[in-house]
This record gives C-alpha cells, sequence and structure tokens, in this order.
C-alpha cells in the first residue's frame, strides 16, 4: 500500500490509464481515462466505513469536511489498523501506541462511532420485510428503525422528524423490491460491519502488545 498516506489516513493506490485503440470501431473510445484502485480487504473495510459515515452524518471525513472529530477518529482507526495489519505507520505515526488506542476511544466515546455503525447491521433485517425504511440516529449512538409498506406514509412521517428533531441524523431508504433493500444495505451499512470487526480485532491486539 501507499508509504505516503494522505492525513485522513488513506492508503489505498490509484493507477490512471488512457485507453489507446487503433481500430475504427474504438476510435469513439480513444482518449478515455481508466481508474483502477488498489486496496487490502482492511483498507477497503475502513474506505467504506469511511462512506457510510459521509452517508448517514453531515459530515465528510473522506473530502476533510465537517465535525473534525470524525476526521481525526478515523484517521487513528486507520493508524490502528495499518500497525497491526500491515506492519507499518501512516498519518498519525508520532503517537505510540498507548497515545494511539487512548485517543481514538477519546474521540469514538463523544461520538459513539463505533456503536453507531455496529447499530446498522440490525436495521437491514427490519427492513426487507417492507419497502420503505426510516433510520434515526440519535446522538448517543442508539439507531430507530421505522419500516412502511406504503411509500406516502413513510415520506409524510419523514417530513415530520425532520421538523421535529432538526439536529437528528434522519434517513430514508426506499426500494421496489427486498432484492433492492439488501442491495442498498449491502452498499451503505452491512459493510460497514467488516471495518468494525477488524479495528475490534486490531485494538485487542495493540492493547495486549501493552499489556505484555
Amino acid at each position: 500500500m501507499s508509504k505516503y498516506p494522505k492525513k485522513t489516513g488513506y492508503r489505498g493506490i490509484h493507477d490512471v490509464y488512457t485507453y489507446d485503440v487503433r481500430s475504427k470501431h474504438g476510435d469513439t473510445y480513444k482518449g478515455l481515462l481508466i481508474e483502477i484502485q488498489y486496496r487490502t480487504l482492511v483498507q477497503h473495510a475502513w474506505a467504506t466505513a469511511v462512506e457510510v459515515i459521509g452517508f448517514v452524518t453531515e459530515n465528510q471525513p473522506k473530502f476533510q469536511q465537517g465535525d473534525r472529530r470524525y476526521i481525526d477518529c478515523m484517521a487513528l482507526a486507520n493508524e490502528i489498523l495499518a500497525r497491526v495489519y500491515e506492519n507499518s505507520k501512516g498519518a498519525c505515526s508520532d503517537l505510540s501506541d498507548g497515545d494511539l488506542l487512548h485517543e481514538f476511544d477519546y474521540l469514538d466515546n463523544e461520538l459513539n462511532l463505533i456503536r453507531t455503525l455496529t447499530g446498522l447491521n440490525t436495521a437491514e433485517a427490519e427492513a426487507t420485510q417492507n419497502r420503505n425504511t426510516i433510520l434515526v440516529f440519535k446522538p448517543n449512538g442508539d439507531l430507530e428503525v421505522f419500516s412502511y409498506r406504503d411509500s406516502t406514509e413513510a415520506l409524510d412521517d419523514l417530513f415530520r422528524r425532520e421538523k421535529e428533531n432538526p439536529d437528528l441524523d434522519i434517513v430514508l431508504v426506499k426500494a421496489d423490491t427486498s432484492e433492492e433493500i439488501r442491495m442498498a444495505f449491502k452498499n451503505y451499512f452491512s459493510d460497514a460491519k467488516d471495518f468494525v470487526r477488524f479495528l475490534t480485532q486490531a485494538k485487542k491486539k495493540l492493547q495486549n502488545k501493552l499489556d505484555q
């Protein structure tokens, strides 16, 4: 992976190629840019979690926008993953293992980030029973799930909840079939469980190393 990770902690490598073709059939596509991304499974899980955070909150740690705590928390998480799974250091290389764990836990306790990402996994099962689902993210990390068969009822309830709770993150997930719902949650929510699993294991390994 990249020896020079971004400040966000991202460690993937991107190669961009230009499509070159000599046949008449391919003239239309000549010069087309093709990007290939290389990530380990662990780094893909981290990058997916960053996308999820951007989807369910008003913050964009991927672009270093929004609440700085989300940006710093994910950078610290990536450092933990890099040290355990890649035997290397990244954007937070100046921190000792102990300080790294302490700073991550401090921010996680403020944001309830891991609790929120873990709660997302429980929403998928409820959503598959209906076609419209509202997710309400509480400040303490709890997740409330409300499902509706009728889209009009779901929209009315969404507008009401947003008006009554302007400070909460409220998301409406809609789909016409159970398969679409499953794919929506796979893309945006369920993948976060891989990040939580990798991070939980990595934190335990670092802590065990400190306790020896």
